[in-house]
Protein backbone atom coordinates (compact mmCIF):
# COMPACT_ATOMS: atom_id res chain seq x y z
CA UNK A 1 0.00 0.00 0.00
CA UNK A 2 3.02 2.02 0.84
CA UNK A 3 4.45 1.65 -2.70
CA UNK A 4 0.66 3.06 -4.17
CA UNK A 5 1.06 5.98 -2.00
CA UNK A 6 4.53 7.05 -3.14
CA UNK A 7 3.46 6.14 -6.85
CA UNK A 8 0.74 8.17 -6.93
CA UNK A 9 2.37 11.35 -5.39
CA UNK A 10 5.08 10.73 -8.13
CA UNK A 11 2.21 10.71 -10.79
CA UNK A 12 0.75 13.75 -9.13
CA UNK A 13 4.55 15.61 -9.47
CA UNK A 14 4.76 14.87 -13.36
CA UNK A 15 1.61 16.37 -13.63
CA UNK A 16 2.63 19.75 -11.81
CA UNK A 17 5.59 19.51 -13.95
CA UNK A 18 3.88 18.17 -16.98
CA UNK A 19 3.50 21.58 -19.58
CA UNK A 20 2.33 20.13 -23.16
CA UNK A 21 -1.27 19.15 -23.43
CA UNK A 22 -0.64 15.64 -23.96
CA UNK A 23 1.70 15.31 -21.27
CA UNK A 24 -0.76 16.31 -18.76
CA UNK A 25 -3.42 14.06 -20.65
CA UNK A 26 -1.18 10.91 -20.38
CA UNK A 27 -0.48 12.02 -15.91
CA UNK A 28 -4.24 12.64 -15.82
CA UNK A 29 -4.35 9.31 -16.75
CA UNK A 30 -1.68 8.01 -15.09
CA UNK A 31 -3.23 9.32 -11.69
CA UNK A 32 -6.50 8.27 -13.28
CA UNK A 33 -4.92 4.42 -13.57
CA UNK A 34 -3.38 4.73 -9.73
CA UNK A 35 -6.43 6.09 -8.05
CA UNK A 36 -8.84 3.15 -9.93
CA UNK A 37 -6.96 0.46 -9.08
CA UNK A 38 -6.71 2.09 -5.32
CA UNK A 39 -10.38 2.02 -5.17
CA UNK A 40 -11.77 -0.72 -6.63
CA UNK A 41 -8.68 -3.20 -5.91
CA UNK A 42 -8.58 -4.53 -9.88
CA UNK A 43 -6.85 -4.00 -13.14
CA UNK A 44 -10.25 -3.18 -14.28
CA UNK A 45 -10.47 -0.18 -12.17
CA UNK A 46 -7.31 0.54 -13.25
CA UNK A 47 -8.37 1.04 -16.86
CA UNK A 48 -11.51 2.65 -16.21
CA UNK A 49 -9.29 5.29 -14.01
CA UNK A 50 -6.99 6.04 -16.74
CA UNK A 51 -9.91 6.27 -19.29
CA UNK A 52 -11.45 8.92 -17.09
CA UNK A 53 -8.32 10.51 -16.00
CA UNK A 54 -7.19 11.11 -19.15
CA UNK A 55 -10.33 12.27 -21.40
CA UNK A 56 -11.14 14.50 -18.31
CA UNK A 57 -7.56 16.25 -18.42
CA UNK A 58 -7.45 16.40 -22.18
CA UNK A 59 -11.53 18.11 -22.08
CA UNK A 60 -10.04 20.56 -19.17
CA UNK A 61 -6.41 21.57 -21.04
CA UNK A 62 -8.46 21.88 -24.30
CA UNK A 63 -11.59 24.06 -23.34
CA UNK A 64 -11.01 27.31 -24.65
CA UNK A 65 -10.00 25.25 -27.85
CA UNK A 66 -6.06 25.83 -26.96
CA UNK A 67 -3.66 23.70 -26.53
CA UNK A 68 0.07 23.86 -25.98
CA UNK A 69 2.46 21.76 -28.23
CA UNK A 70 6.32 21.03 -27.79
CA UNK A 71 9.07 21.89 -30.53
CA UNK A 72 12.19 20.09 -31.60
CA UNK A 73 14.09 23.13 -29.62
CA UNK A 74 11.95 21.99 -26.41
CA UNK A 75 10.24 25.39 -26.84
CA UNK A 76 6.77 25.15 -25.84
CA UNK A 77 3.44 27.48 -27.43
CA UNK A 78 -0.01 27.42 -27.86
CA UNK A 79 -1.85 27.60 -30.77
CA UNK A 80 -5.22 26.74 -31.76
CA UNK A 81 -5.73 22.62 -31.18
CA UNK A 82 -5.20 20.75 -34.47
CA UNK A 83 -8.41 18.82 -33.77
CA UNK A 84 -10.53 21.51 -34.30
Amino acid sequence: MKAIKIAVVIVAAGTLAACTTSEKTASGAGIGAAVGALASNSVGGAVAGAVIGGVGTYLFQTADGRCQYRNSKGQVYTRRCHWR
